[in-house]
């Protein structure tokens, strides 16, 4: 059927994101004043049915993504850039979607340029003859009053957009969106660009074979599927203009800088990235071992590696902030976002829990266990650096799991931090990596968590919840299926016979030789075929998951290929 082909794909997910605009004009995060009657609170029944039809776009926009997927997955060739502009479009006339924090941005963005101290006080300084002052009044109740936990960079941006608009909330709002969408294309830009040197094998100098994350490197359509397309981003970064998507977009820029032998430049752009958002901080870790492993390895080069490229980024970030002339009280705000509890940070849920039951006041329990998961991300980002250092893991396929981790046991988790992982993991060209599958479906589901309100109630719990299940069992299903066509279409392979594709009697080349193709459902691939890989299906017209799941297909046997396993030189594991 047409509407299941990419092209159906494309309409299917313009429409769902239409519908969520359509629902978010209505029940979106809208302004308490200053909407100029464009954006303003409806009666609670036009509110409800803003709701359903912005769910029900959602959950059209997450079946075309998945499907999708599928079809890249495939083999399908497609304009990914255009189906992207399709689903983004919708959007960008909607008023803020599942989250207030642009109204946040908008009112430090007026506190700089009044003059406030935005890193000691909250937009509620701002006063009725103030600019940002209509802006504040729609910030959400935990941010009234907490301090700017973004560096210089972001506010600069913010105090610019304020200065533009006048401090009005609608041009203001839709000026944030732009600078969205520039993040948008900054992050498209490095995730082709990385997948591409994924594919060449530039971000694994070692040339030591890498685990799963790096099997099914190199093909730029799937890695923008899970980084760009992603329906999370585009709801969290598109919708509700997180700076997440800045942060992003700017350390992967750096990070492929880094890739292309442009390493100074690339820890500048990283040090611009951390003055958006701290956490991008973490990527010199891994340009510092790319670096040392590109100089030829040894303690020296080691040593240097870890030290210039953050040096370089620390001589961005004070001079970024001595230009901004916000100060450098951002040093100290970090840690403002842990006091606020969110009910998806595993450390404060638990720590919070215990505290109930060990101490009457859960705080000094909540904080300690708090900081225990801030320890243990620290040790796997280091145990992730040595299998880096070690070649047996790409850098900046390492990059994206220390991300993981870090988000995983931080002190206060939102879902679009998942990004900041998701879209570097993407970028290393794992896409089509097992653990991937499972990460799409994580995105997946947490589109659900937070309704376009902003507010995260229960059944939004309920249906990420819900979406989570289905995803992995759909996964595992899929997995066992195709373990079992693997068993029946295996048998003996004689001199010169290959296995076809899904048991078929088709050979397509002689057993040992660099054509052999393995079955479909080999989930890796990477069983000896006397070349030392055996290939994966090369004919498919159909991936049985999104991401390349254990039937998942890589096209092989293409011509012009210059792997000796037949793979297009694009699509080499590295």
């Amino acid at each position: 059927m047409w509407v299941f082909s990419t092209a159906g794909c494309r309409w299917l997910g313009a429409a769902g994101s239409l519908a969520v605009t359509a629902g978010g004009w209505a029940a979106g995060t809208l302004p308490v004043r200053g909407g100029q009657g464009l954006w303003h609170p409806h009666g609670s029944a036009l509110t409800l049915a803003g709701a359903i039809l912005a769910y029900l776009g959602l959950t059209l926009l997450l079946a075309a993504w998945w499907r999708y997927g599928r079809l890249l997955a495939a083999g399908a060739r497609d304009r990914v850039l255009v189906t992207l502009v399709c689903w983004t479009a919708p959007l960008l006339l909607a008023p803020p979607l599942y989250s207030a924090d642009v109204y946040s941005y908008i009112a430090q963005g007026a506190m700089v340029l009044e003059g406030h101290d935005v890193y000691g006080a909250g937009p509620s300084v701002l006063g009725p003859g103030d600019l940002g002052h209509d802006a504040a009044a729609s910030v959400g109740g935990h941010w009234t009053d907490t301090p700017a936990p973004y560096g210089p960079v972001f506010l600069v941006l913010a105090q610019a957009v304020v200065h533009l608009t006048g401090g009005a909330v609608v041009p203001a709002v839709l000026g944030m969106r732009l600078l969205a969408v520039a993040a948008l294309a900054l992050i498209v830009w490095a995730v082709r660009g990385l997948a591409g040197e994924a594919g060449e094998g530039g971000e694994n100098p070692g040339g030591a074979r890498p685990d799963g994350w790096d099997r099914g490197a190199g093909s730029g359509a799937g890695a923008l599927w899970l980084a760009a397309l992603n329906p999370l981003l585009l709801i969290h970064v598109v919708g509700g203009m997180h700076n997440d998507g800045l942060m992003i977009g700017l350390m992967l820029a750096g990070v492929l800088l880094a890739v292309r032998d442009r390493w100074v430049l690339g820890s500048a752009v990283i040090g611009l990235a951390a003055m958006v958002k701290s956490p991008a901080a973490v990527a010199l870790l891994f340009v510092g071992i790319l670096l040392a492993r590109r100089r030829g390895g040894g303690a020296r080069n080691l040593l240097r590696g870890l030290v210039l490229p953050g040096a370089v980024a620390a001589a961005v970030a004070a001079g970024t902030t001595l230009l901004a002339g916000t100060g450098f009280g951002w040093l100290r705000t970090q840690s403002v976002a842990g006091t606020i509890h969110t009910a998806l940070s595993v450390t404060s849920d638990l720590g919070l829990g215990l505290g109930l039951l060990v101490a009457d006041d859960p705080q000094p329990v909540k904080a300690v266990v708090q900081k225990l998961g801030l320890l243990a991300a620290l040790v796997l980002i280091a145990l992730l650096a040595r299998r880096a250092w070690q070649g047996r893991l790409s850098p900046v396929a390492a990059l994206g799991l220390a991300l993981l981790a870090l988000v995983a046991l931080s002190p206060m988790v939102q879902p679009w931090y998942l990004l900041w992982g998701t879209a570097t993991v993407a970028a290393a060209g794992a896409w089509r990596a097992r653990p991937a599958r499972y990460l799409a479906v994580l995105c997946a589901a947490l589109t659900y968590e937070t309704a376009p309100s902003g507010h995260t109630p229960a059944y939004g719990f309920a249906l990420a919840g819900v979406a989570l299940l289905l995803g992995v069992l759909w996964i595992r299903r899929r997995e066992r299926a195709g373990a079992e066509v693997s068993a029946e279409a295996v048998g003996p392979v004689g001199p010169g016979r290959a296995v076809g594709l899904s048991g078929s009697a088709e050979a397509v080349g002689p057993a040992g030789s660099a054509e052999t193709v393995g079955p479909a459902a080999s989930a890796q691939a990477d069983g000896p075929a006397g070349s030392g890989r055996a290939v994966g299906p090369s004919t498919s017209a159909e991936a049985d998951g999104p991401a390349g799941s254990a039937e998942g297909v890589r096209p092989s046997a293409c011509a012009g290929s210059s792997d000796p396993a037949g793979r297009p030189s694009g699509d080499r594991p590295r």
